[in-house]
């Protein structure tokens, strides 16, 4: 594994109360769960199965993505805390039954410290394996319409009213119609926002690495199609990035042609110095872990309801989403009084709420 091990010496390290790393000779499953927070609850977060050809790139995922959830989880008032496991796939991203038993066997042995869910390269079926292993996921296919079930098109529905918050306060439009949004990624999140955009009239470019996806989607709700290696210089109102994460970088702030970003990718900032360059341009930036809150509001509730054995609304997960919109403009708002850039507002906001302040 490398220098994987040492993970305390990793930048991302931040007072992790609890990192382990599995592997199961038997199934061949290599994984790293790693525990930010339980200082609201149980940490949760859900579990991303990669090919990573550098075993330490999979430490660094576990100990930004555990602590974007902690963050996210804080920022969304649920009572939970922040966790993530990777799952290392080899370069055909096998992923066998015995596999998935195994990690359900690790996440049960924590006894409720760590409660998993989809994340990329994860599916429904994936859970419903790891639940016959143990009670600890969440994200189970719902029922009648009732909460849980695939989060993508709850996280999809925070996004598209950050979006709408954003446009507000950027733009002074309480509309969309008209106002140019370049998506990165046209997966299940992305797809769905940009659905729902396309509703409300907005004029939307597309890209995704599966160019025949991005071009599918454009054709249906009258989008152009761009290479996935030019959206981000796309001259637009909003860059909505919807894919894996770290894109703002210097290159990548620097690249920017656009006067907002808001989307639902995980830990887009690659480091905090490119936050405060995105700043001094002036371009509005919702925090990922508060506009991307919305598939962890709806499998959460799902998972604390079935824990207290009580029936669960659909009605307060939208309540909850609904929220996003003022969460995001009271960090604007913020990070104008204070000249601080909205990434380190909402950081301090929510370590906070971890008793970390």
């Amino acid at each position: 594994m490398g220098g994987t091990m040492a993970f305390w010496t990793e930048a991302d390290f931040d007072e992790h109360e609890r990192v382990e790393l599995v592997h199961d000779r038997a199934s061949g499953l290599t994984a790293i769960i790693a525990l930010h927070s339980t200082y609201l609850g149980p940490a949760a977060g859900g579990t991303r199965f990669w090919h990573y050809t550098d075993p330490d790139a999979a430490m660094r995922d576990a100990l930004r993505l555990s602590r974007g959830m902690s963050y996210k989880n804080a920022m969304a008032g649920l009572p939970i805390g922040g966790g993530k496991a990777v799952v290392l796939l080899d370069a055909n991203r096998t992923k066998t039954p015995e596999m998935l038993a195994a990690f359900g066997d690790a996440v049960d042995a924590l006894g409720g410290a760590y409660v998993t869910a989809e994340d990329v390269g994860a599916s429904e079926a994936d859970m419903v394996a790891i639940h016959q292993r143990t009670p600890h996921v969440c994200g189970l296919p719902a029922e009648d319409g009732s909460v849980g079930g695939d989060p993508g098109p709850f996280t999809a529905m925070g996004i598209y009213l950050g979006i709408k918050a954003a446009v507000a306060y950027k733009l002074g439009s309480d509309s969309v119609e008209g106002v140019h949004v370049a998506l990165q990624g046209c997966g299940s999140v992305g797809g769905g926002v940009a659905r729902l955009l396309a509703k409300d009239g907005a004029k939307l470019t597309v890209a995704d690495v599966d160019e025949d996806r991005a071009k599918s989607l454009a054709k249906e709700v009258g989008a152009d199609a761009v290479g996935a290696d030019a959206i981000m210089a796309t001259t637009c109102d909003v860059f909505s990035p919807n894919a894996l994460g770290a894109i703002l970088d210097e290159a990548g702030v620097a690249s920017l042609d656009c006067k907002i970003v808001a989307g639902g990718a995980n830990n887009q900032i690659a480091r905090p110095q490119h936050g405060v360059q995105l700043h001094k341009r002036g371009i509005l930036y919702a925090p990922d872990y508060v506009i991307n809150a919305g598939g962890i509001i709806n499998v959460s509730l799902e998972y604390l309801c079935r824990q207290h054995g009580e029936p669960c609304d659909i009605n307060e997960v939208r309540k909850r989403i609904a929220q996003i919109p003022d969460r995001l403009v009271d960090i604007w708002q913020e990070s104008k009084a204070s000249g601080l850039s909205a990434d380190v507002v909402a950081d301090a906001m929510a370590r906070k709420l971890i008793g970390r302040a």
